[in-house]
């Protein structure tokens, strides 16, 4: 007899960077409807407190909003703490911080390279580390590493981003290998044109209203339009929850088709 199929995430707890907007905030929002406890960490204060109500507001769940800077070591070894003791115990962990810095490489100097990579993989790396030991001492944990879709297929001009989400992608199989004899599954969700915060910047700055922005960015895509935060996030919830337990090691493009790459 086949049941229907229920996402449930009672009784875990996430932690979230990048969490006051976009598709932390949606991810966060989405977890905490379906049960969980969350910490969503951003390094702005007035956002952050923001985000933090309007999830509160939907979910009966603890939801604790942690400022901090993911791209210092000492940031992100405070943000655990301090969403250890909101949450006591964090089973989930979601590695969303992130720009989308490009440049030519010619142009592209040591001191960008290095905030890239300090934030984007270094971040992962010592978030993932702090969490990893209480998700193998319970048998039970999931990580998702929150890359692009230039980390498969990169394009000409798209140093730093490209190379720090492509170092992603190989965090991914590692800690996927080494987590699955206890139980910690690894993946990766690729962003292709999703709504955000980011692009309602870009769209201020070429002077075009968002809606025509949104309608034009997605002429290109095969689905024929840009994305939605909750569409990314549904997925998201899929991939922590138990009804995806055999799902490890693998990379997913959220991109409406967009990537050459599969």
């Amino acid at each position: 007899m086949v049941t229907p199929m229920e996402i449930s995430l009672a009784g875990r707890s996430a932690i979230i960077t990048g969490g006051s907007k976009g598709i932390g905030l949606a991810m966060a929002t989405q977890f905490a409807a379906c049960g969980a406890d969350v910490a969503m960490v951003a390094r702005g204060r007035e956002a952050l407190d923001a985000a933090v109500a309007t999830v509160r507001a939907k979910a009966q769940v603890k939801v604790a909003g942690v400022a901090a800077d993911v791209s210092d070591a000492a940031g992100v070894k405070g943000a655990y703490e301090e969403a250890m003791r909101a949450l006591g115990k964090i089973d989930i962990v979601v590695n969303n911080a992130g720009t989308s810095n490009t440049s030519a490489f010619e142009a592209l100097t040591d001191e960008v390279l290095q905030q890239d990579l300090d934030l984007k993989l270094f971040g992962a790396v010592r978030l993932t580390r702090l969490a990893w030991p209480q998700m193998k001492a319970q048998r039970w944990g999931r990580v998702i590493n929150v890359l692009n879709i230039g980390a498969k297929a990169p394009r000409a001009g798209s140093a730093p981003t490209s190379i720090s989400r492509a170092a992603g992608l190989a965090l991914t199989k590692v800690l996927a290998g080494e987590g699955a004899p206890h139980n910690i599954l690894v993946n990766a969700m690729l962003v292709g044109l999703i709504e955000s915060d980011q692009h309602v910047q870009r769209a201020k700055r070429t002077g075009v209203g968002y809606d025509d922005y949104v309608k034009n960015a997605g002429k290109n895509i095969p689905l024929g339009r840009m994305g939605r935060p909750e569409e990314f996030a549904n997925l998201a919830c899929l991939l922590v929850s138990d009804a995806s337990g055999f799902v490890t090691g693998t990379a997913i493009n959220v991109d409406g088709g967009a990537s050459p790459v599969w």
